[in-house]
């Protein structure tokens, strides 16, 4: 949803809103497991953290990559992906190589988080030796199993 907000000079700006208002039917079924939005939050602020430390690989050909060489953390994608199927190979390539993943609402969130001004559907944080993240990592990685039982 877009929201008009006016800046100091009473001119108009648009921004993209996290909002309640949209509902779990508006979303995919086969987007699962959704992070809800206190996780998306988390989720987001740990991307944009791995980008910073380039930990981070944006794209579902990127993540499919990281998937296939073993160096992938975690694979977050976007449930608003159109159509939703050109990421649905992630999921099962997740769980052949036993990595977490998770889908969060927004393409458009997610490309803000990996510090691009594009939609991104699908990214993965991949593994760096003596890495500074490792302690939120896991505390997400746990987050997204306990969504999985």
């Amino acid at each position: 949803p877009l929201a008009l907000i006016h800046n100091k000079h009473r001119q108009p700006l648009f921004c993209f809103c996290l909002s309640s208002s949209q509902t779990d039917a508006d979303v995919n079924p086969k987007a699962y497991p959704l992070a809800d939005a206190t996780l998306t939050k988390t989720i987001l602020d740990l991307v944009q953290q791995a980008s910073n430390y380039k930990q981070l690989r944006k794209g579902a050909n990127e993540a499919t990559k990281t998937l296939n060489r073993g160096i992938s953390e975690f694979i977050v994608m976007a449930a608003d992906a159109e159509p939703l199927e050109i990421i649905l190979h992630l999921p099962l390539l997740c769980e052949d190589k036993n990595v977490p993943y998770v889908f969060v609402r927004s393409k458009q969130a997610l490309g803000r988080a990996c510090g691009v001004s594009r939609p991104v559907i699908a990214t993965s944080v991949t593994i760096k030796e003596g890495s500074q993240l490792k302690p939120q990592i896991q505390s997400v990685q746990m987050a997204i199993e306990r969504l999985l039982v």
